[in-house]
C-alpha cells in the first residue's frame, strides 16, 4: 500500500487564508516537501509552519540555479528537468514506503506553481489529491478592493517573462489583465502596459495578503524595489474608481559525490543554506556518532555512524558509498577544514582507487567564531589557531610554536585543549604562555556554545585552573592588546582594537 501525494495550495502568504482542509492535512502528513532556492529560506514552509507538528519528515527541495547561467549539457531547461527528476524519485521513496507525502505550493498548486512538476511525474503512479488555494490574482483584487472582472468582461492572465511586444498585444485586447513574474521583467511589464495605453488604469501590489506588502499605480513604482512576489493588474473597467499526466520515466541517476558539510559547533541554528542544501540531497550521511545525532533523522537516508577516532576509515567508507553512484554527506562539526574532517578525507582520496570520485568541502561557522562571539571581538586582530592534541603531532612541535605565536603577540584560539587521556598539556601551556604575556591577559573558556550545556567565562591567564577545562572546550587567549571590560548589567566584553601600537 503506497502513500498518498497532496498538492497543497497556501494561498497567497497569510497563514489565515490556508483552508481547513490544507491546514488538516498539512498536519497528518508524514512527509512535508517544499523548493526553496539556494539560500534555503523557503516561504511556503514559513506560510505552513503554524500547521506543521514535531516529528514529521521534511524534504527540502533546493533549486539547482533560478536565473543563472548553467553549464549544463541540456541548459537551463535540462538542469531544471534534471532537479525536477531527483525530487520526484526522493518523493517516490517515501510514497513507496506507504508515507502520505504533502507538497507544499504558494498560491494554487496548479497554477504558475512548482508542484505541477511533481503532479506530472508522480500522479499516474500513486494516489494524488490537489487541494487549491487563493491564488495571487484574487488576493490582489481583495486587498485593492477592486473587482476583476464583471459580466461578460474578459480576464487575461499573463506571465512577466513574455516578450515585450506580445505582452502589449494581449493587454490591448483584454478587458481586465493580471501579469505575474515581475522583479527582473518590471520594465518590460510597464512599457507593454504603456504601449497598450493602459498604464494609466494599472496597479501595482506587492507581498498581497502579507504585513509588509504595499500597492500602488503602476506608473509610480520604482523599477529596483520591485520583487519576485508582485503583480500588475489592470481591474474590470465597469468598475474603475491544468491537471495532466504523463508516462511514468525513471530518474536520470544521480552521479556519486562526496561532500564534506561543516554543520557549526551547534547544529542547525547555524547552519548555511549550502550545507541544508547538501543534506536535504544526500543518499547517505557519514559521521562521529555526536555529530551526526545533531542531523534530523530522514528515513530516506542511510546513516552511518562511528568513533572520533577513525577519520581515515570513515573517509575511505564514505569515498566507497560514493563510487557506486550515492551523494554521500559526511557531517563535520565547526569548520571540516579546520582540525575536521575535510583534510581526513582529501588525503585518503589520493589513492588511485577513489580519483573519480568528485569531493566538496562546504564551510560551517568554526568553534573559535562562536566563543568570540559571545563575548564580543577577541578575535579582531592578527591571530592564530592552534591545537593541543598531541595524538598527531608531537608536544615539542605544540610548544614550539605556541612559544612563536606567543612572542609574535598573536591572539590564540586553542582547540581541544584536554581530555580524559590529556590532562597535563594544557598546565605547560599556560605557564609556557606566562613567559610571554602579563598573567592579567584575558582568557576567554567557552564551553558548548551554541548547545544546552553552553558556559562561557573569562579568567586571568595566571588564574586559569586545567581542571576545569575539558575537551568540550574552546580557548581564546588575547594578546597584549586585548581588554576586557565588564558591563553594568555583568556581562563580559572582550575585544581586540584594530589597531597595534607603532
Amino acid at each position: 500500500m503506497t502513500g498518498t501525494l497532496y498538492g497543497v495550495g497556501l494561498g497567497p502568504g497569510d497563514p489565515d487564508l490556508v483552508t481547513v482542509k490544507a491546514a488538516r492535512l498539512i498536519g497528518a502528513a508524514d512527509v512535508i516537501a517544499y523548493h526553496s532556492a539556494r539560500h534555503g529560506r523557503s516561504i511556503a514552509r514559513g506560510v505552513a509552519e503554524p500547521y506543521l507538528r514535531e516529528g514529521q519528515i521534511e524534504e527540502q527541495l533546493v533549486y539547482p540555479l533560478t536565473v543563472e547561467t548553467t553549464d549544463h549539457p541540456g541548459g537551463y531547461a535540462g538542469a531544471m528537468a534534471e532537479f525536477y527528476e531527483h525530487a520526484a524519485a526522493r518523493l517516490a521513496a517515501h510514497l513507496d514506503a506507504g508515507r502520505d507525502v504533502v507538497v507544499l505550493a504558494e498560491g494554487d498548486p496548479l497554477f504558475y506553481g512548482s508542484y505541477m512538476h511533481m503532479h506530472k511525474r508522480l500522479s499516474d503512479r500513486y494516489p494524488t489529491e490537489v487541494v487549491p488555494g487563493i491564488t495571487s490574482v484574487s488576493a490582489a483584487a481583495a486587498v485593492l478592493g477592486r473587482p476583476l472582472v464583471e459580466g461578460e468582461e474578459v480576464l487575461t492572465v499573463l506571465p512577466g517573462t513574455l516578450p515585450g511586444e506580445a505582452l502589449a498585444e494581449h493587454l490591448a485586447r483584454t478587458d481586465s489583465a493580471a501579469v505575474l513574474k515581475l522583479g527582473r521583467t518590471f520594465g518590460k511589464v510597464r512599457d507593454a502596459f504603456e504601449q497598450a495605453g493602459k498604464l494609466d488604469r494599472a496597479l501595482y501590489v506587492e507581498r498581497a495578503t502579507w504585513s509588509e506588502g504595499r500597492s500602488l499605480p503602476l506608473s509610480e513604482v520604482d523599477p529596483e524595489s520591485v520583487p519576485y512576489f508582485s503583480l500588475a493588474l489592470l481591474p474590470s473597467p465597469l468598475n474603475d474608481g491544468v491537471s495532466s499526466t504523463r508516462p511514468a520515466t525513471s530518474a536520470v541517476p544521480a552521479p556519486g559525490e562526496v561532500v564534506v558539510v561543516g554543520t557549526g559547533p551547534a547544529g542547525r541554528p547555524w547552519l548555511t543554506p549550502e550545507a541544508q542544501e547538501a543534506l536535504s540531497l544526500a543518499d547517505d550521511l557519514v559521521g562521529y556518532k555526536t555529530y551526526l545525532a545533531r542531523v534530523p533523522v530522514n528515513p530516506r537516508q542511510q546513516r552511518h555512524a562511528s568513533d572520533n577516532q577513525v577519520e581515515a576509515e570513515r573517509a575511505a567508507f564514505a569515498l566507497d558509498l560514493a563510487k557506486r553512484g550515492r551523494r554521500v554527506a559526511v557531517i563535520s562539526s565547526g569548520d571540516p577544514g579546520v582540525f575536521a574532517m575535510a583534510t581526513a578525507v582529501l588525503e585518503v582520496a589520493t589513492d588511485p582507487q577513489w580519483q573519480d570520485v568528485p569531493v566538496r568541502v562546504l564551510p560551517g561557522l568554526t568553534a573559535a567564531q562562536a566563543v568570540a562571539s559571545r563575548v564580543g571581538a577577541p578575535l579582531g586582530h592578527d591571530f592564530c589557531v592552534i591545537s593541543l592534541s598531541d595524538r598527531l603531532k608531537p608536544w615539542q612541535v605544540i610548544t614550539g610554536r605556541l612559544a612563536a605565536v606567543a612572542a609574535a603577540d598573536l591572539v590564540i584560539a586553542i582547540y581541544n585543549p584536554a581530555s580524559k587521556t590529556r590532562t597535563w598539556q594544557l598546565a605547560e601551556a599556560r605557564d609556557l604562555l606566562l613567559q610571554y604575556r602579563s598573567p592579567a591577559t584575558p582568557v576567554v573558556i567557552g564551553r558548548d556554545v551554541g548547545g544546552p550545556e553552553e558556559s562561557v567565562r573569562v579568567v586571568p591567564l595566571g588564574e586559569l585552573d586545567p581542571s576545569t577545562v575539558d575537551m568540550r572546550c574552546l580557548l581564546v587567549v588575547g594578546s597584549s592588546q586585548t581588554r576586557h571590560l565588564r558591563r553594568a548589567d555583568g556581562a563580559d566584553v572582550v575585544f581586540t582594537p584594530r589597531t597595534y601600537p607603532g
